[in-house]
């Protein structure tokens, strides 16, 4: 018996060094994904869809392709929508699957629908303009819908004649609610709000109400910081409101209407909604927060019974899957934290099953179903991951300067050697009301199974300010941009070089957003710790900032908690071009050039001041038609080459100028 185990772990060694090999840059950002999943009644069918990215240097620029399939129980999945016209918002309503697109013949994104047994796409209702989101009653009457109002045709005329001014923050239209009743003859969508930004709609079960959440404006601002969620009648008149405060989630009704369960914010400082209440619409929208004190995050939710809620869960770097009852607040485990990273559940009504979308440290997302708390596997997109080389990724737990134990998620070399020290990237979330969970972590940024073939070791740590470990850890890093948080990340490099996995010397950063700025602090005024960086999106110069977001209400409430002009100086200090003149890491700056969260001129500052002073190797890339994050495949793959190269000169080849600028992407084309 012994010997037939040491035999079979012995081929399959064998096996996997004949048969394992690296991954490409180009593989790491054509993965497939499955982006959304919706249930038939019964529980035995899921409508999904599988996002398929374009191919670099064969395709045309543009977005990812999403395509639909459909799952029975654990048969192999049936693709139904396979065209370049694109699928969204997939909902299952009977005999058919319902969709939006914009297919031929459409001016705008119209809704669709097609049987559960295939067939033909069946155009359900147009718009005069395209439709959002939508929801259908129960019984199939009532299409609900988003979308804006129709377009001035003068508009665009007057555009041809010059006329093209635009006015800042007071041109924003708002999205408005539209009823369509599909029963009549030719039916006619009527738009039931006009002085508020609607944000989702609903409809409440067993009630002519609607569920909408709504903002005072369209800005962004005001979608984090001052929506609501309230019922409305089919007219559009407004019944009632549910009092919340700050950041709002996902809402969801009980199958008979009485609750209506919401992920929301502990309070307006909250810098992310991850707390769980209940509204009793039967008891005069009495509220309960039900999982008081809970130690991570709430993700996602829905109901299986009227009574009983399930719920998703980020705790540390895992997820776990719970069902909680109304009467008594009794919790009860549906998936233990350790299996897989769930990022989203979807439950039926009487069904025990629970399907759910979730990823690993070996694949990207896919769809699985929880039975018996354990995950059941449906889909399979990139089944060429088989043959890849899986570097050892674990969570480790570190402590700060000041005590405070803090988590990280650590990815090896491919061919680690204890005792061999390894140059290090680490990669630094954004937000940073975020968090990085245990599974598939491979970005265009963050391209880990490649690095670790490369010879990196990777880590990806939690800072203070991190989502995931409930309330008051989220709030740690308000008032001290730059402090103890970006302490944080030193503390956890020189971790790695005290374990002697990490060579001191050959430290690099980076990181996208609030990443972006911790890559850029550590260029500067941590220069001593980073042998070079590369900021993508990042923040150099706080007062300016303030000036040039579009989320300058969400700043102060979260993060700041205080406004640039109650202390100039301090917003200064923090600022990465106060301390450029002494900054010797080498760094390379990103930016998609239709930014509007971090404007493009915080990269531009941070570059000119560096430039200026000449003290060490600066690039500033900017990308055309991108925005705060790159969403084209070309522009990631781009963006991937550049991050590797700089790290590989300046880390694995002690290069001390900047490398050469050009890639070779034109040896590429077909």
């Amino acid at each position: 018996m012994f010997l037939r185990i040491g035999l079979t772990a012995l081929c399959a060694s064998l096996s996997l060094s004949v048969f394992a090999r690296d991954i490409t840059l180009q593989e790491t950002v054509t993965t497939q994904s499955i982006n959304s999943v919706a249930v038939s009644e019964d529980g035995q069918v899921a409508a999904f869809t599988r996002v398929v990215p374009r191919t670099p240097y064969v395709d045309d620029d543009g977005s990812d392709y999403v395509e639909l399939l459909v799952v029975r129980g654990e048969q192999e999945p049936v693709p139904f929508i396979t065209d370049k016209h694109g699928v969204g918002d997939v909902s299952i309503h009977g005999d058919f699957i319902y969709f939006t697109s914009k297919r031929d013949g459409d001016d705008h994104t119209s809704l669709y629908k097609i049987s559960l047994n295939g067939g033909e796409a069946q155009k359900v209702f147009s718009h005069n303009n395209s439709i959002y989101s939508y929801t259908l009653s129960a019984d199939g009457r009532y299409l609900a819908f988003r979308a804006q109002t129709e377009a001035d045709k003068k508009t665009k005329d007057l555009a041809k004649k010059g006329f093209k001014a635009e006015v800042y923050e007071e041109e924003n239209e708002f999205t408005h609610a539209w009823l369509v009743d599909l029963t009549n003859e030719e039916p006619m969508a009527a738009q039931i709000t006009d002085d508020r930004q609607v944000y989702s709609v609903a409809f409440r079960p067993g009630h002519e109400q609607l569920l909408l959440r709504t903002a005072p404006t369209a800005l962004v601002d005001d979608n984090y910081m001052s929506s609501q969620y309230e019922l409305v009648s089919y007219a559009g008149a407004q019944e009632s409101a549910f009092e919340t405060v700050g950041k709002l989630g996902k809402a969801e009704f009980s199958p008979n209407g009485r609750y209506l369960a919401v992920i929301g914010s502990a309070d307006y400082n909250d810098p992310a909604d991850g707390r769980l209440f209940v509204f009793d619409l039967q008891n005069q929208n009495t509220v309960r927060e039900v999982l008081p004190d809970y130690p991570g995050h709430v993700q996602d939710i829905d109901w299986r019974r009227n009574d009983e809620l399930i719920y998703l869960g980020h705790i540390g770097t895992e997820s776990e899957v719970r069902a909680i009852t109304m009467q008594w607040l009794e919790t009860r485990t549906l998936l233990e934290p350790g299996q897989a990273i769930v990022v989203d559940i979807e439950a039926t009504p009487q069904q025990a099953g629970v399907y759910a979308r979730a990823h690993r440290a070996t694949h990207p997302t896919e769809l699985f179903r929880i039975e018996n708390q354990s995950l059941i596997r449906l889909t399979d997109s990139n089944p060429w991951l088989a043959d890849i080389t899986m570097p050892r990724q674990e969570t480790i737990s570190y402590a700060a300067r000041d005590g405070l134990e803090l988590e990280g998620i650590l990815v090896y070399p491919t061919d680690y050697q204890e005792g061999t020290r390894y140059p290090l990237i680490t990669v630094v979330h954004g937000g940073p009301e975020s968090h990085y969970s245990n599974g598939w972590l491979d970005r265009y940024g963050s391209p880990v199974k490649y690095a670790a073939q490369q010879g990196y070791a990777l880590f990806f740590p939690n800072y203070r300010g991190s989502t995931g470990r409930g309330v008051e850890f989220s709030k740690l890093g308000q008032n001290d941009y730059a402090g103890k948080e970006f302490d944080d990340i030193v503390d956890g490099k020189n971790h790695l070089v005290e374990m002697g996995l990490v060579d001191n010397e050959k430290a690099g950063i980076t990181g996208g957003s609030y990443g972006g700025f911790a890559s850029a602090w550590g260029a500067t005024a941590q220069t001593e710790h980073w042998a070079a960086s590369v900021m993508f999106v990042g923040i150099s110069d706080n007062i300016s900032k303030f000036g040039t977001t579009d989320i300058a209400k969400e700043m102060h409430a979260v993060h700041a908690r205080s406004y640039p002009w109650e202390k100039w100086q301090w917003y200064l200090e923090r600022s990465p071009i106060y301390h450029a003149e002494k900054a010797r890491t080498p760094i390379l700056i990103m930016h998609g050039k239709e930014d509007t969260r971090v404007h493009p001129s915080q990269s531009m500052e941070l570059y000119r001041y560096l430039k200026t002073h000449g003290n060490v190797p600066v690039r500033l890339v900017l990308y055309p038609g991108e925005g705060h994050g790159n969403r084209r495949v070309a522009a990631q793959l781009d963006y991937s080459m550049r991050l590797m190269r700089w790290m590989d000169h300046f880390l694995m080849a002690d290069g001390t100028e900047a490398p050469s600028h050009e890639l070779p992407h034109a040896e590429q084309l077909k």
